[in-house]
């Protein structure tokens, strides 16, 4: 038929736009919303060195994830399993440490330190006690894992929402990032304003693992390195720290399935082995 591809072309054609385009979007969203969520958290506790798992959100993900997994659940229940268990992290932290949020955000990081540790002891005990078979696609989940990455469309649609709502407040950030009493002195409503920043983190976090597993060292990485490069002002570090860690987990993910190819790696094992290295030199320099 004239105007027919041929048949390799018609292939290629296929890959990339049902393969390798949506799982590039994938990517490229949960990498966005993992450094975004970071750069939040470094601002609500006012350190550089918070990430977005602080909050027990990661355990609590996998720790429903396993269950679905280990039950022998379809895969369309996994990513719901876990985005429940995201927010069952989130509500417990809130219910834990988040009285004093207006005053003081200590409980609330110990809440999540300790969620964190009681998800941790019971993923174990799931991982102990289920079928063997079922163990290797567990542990790839826990480890960070794209390769079930679907429609792009829901993440960055996700993606710019959230990065429009965090750069609506971005004033009050940097302002914030000075000192509360300072904030409040000059007028920012400073409860109302951790909690959004609780809020929006974690909400980008448990999309991130209910989709993609646990990706370590994103989130924590590109806002502490953009920070140290100088981008200080929240409304140029938001959108910076969305394009850098969309674009890193992206690279990932291509190494992920390269380097030892044709087996897969998981991606977070890549986050993980580029991350240490880039923030102990990032350490060293400060």
């Amino acid at each position: 038929m004239a105007g027919a591809l041929p048949a390799d072309r018609a292939l290629a054609l296929e890959i990339l736009t049902e393969l390798r385009g949506p799982r590039v979007g994938v990517a490229f969203a949960c990498g966005g919303l993992l450094a975004l969520a970071g750069a939040l958290m470094q601002t609500l506790f006012r350190n550089p060195l918070a990430e977005p798992y602080l909050l027990g959100v990661s355990g609590g993900a996998g720790l429903l994830a396993l269950f679905g997994m280990a039950a022998g659940l379809a895969w369309p229940w996994i990513p719901v399993l876990a985005l429940a268990g995201s927010l069952l992290a989130l509500g417990l932290a809130a219910a834990l440490g988040g009285r004093l949020l207006a005053r003081d955000h200590t409980p609330l990081l110990l809440a999540g330190v300790m969620l964190a540790a009681g998800f941790g002891a019971l993923i174990a005990l799931v991982l102990a006690i289920a079928p063997a078979e079922r163990l290797p696609g567990m542990l790839y989940f826990l480890m960070g894992d794209l390769a079930w990455s679907g429609n792009a469309a829901l993440p960055l649609a996700a993606l710019l929402v959230a990065v429009a709502a965090a750069l609506a407040v971005a004033r009050r950030l940097d302002v914030l990032q000075l000192s509360p009493l300072k904030a409040a002195s000059l007028g920012v409503p400073v409860a109302p304003t951790r909690w959004m920043l609780f809020g929006l983190a974690g909400a980008c976090t448990a999309l991130v693992v209910a989709q993609a597993g646990s990706i370590g060292f994103v989130g924590l990485m590109v806002p502490h390195a953009l920070r140290r490069l100088g981008f200080a002002g929240h409304r140029v570090l938001l959108p910076a720290a969305a394009l850098a860690g969309g674009s890193l987990l992206v690279l990932a993910d291509a190494l992920a399935r390269t380097v030892m190819a044709p087996r897969e790696l998981p991606v977070g094992v890549l986050t993980a082995l580029l991350g240490v290295p880039v923030m102990l030199w990032l350490l060293r320099r400060r």
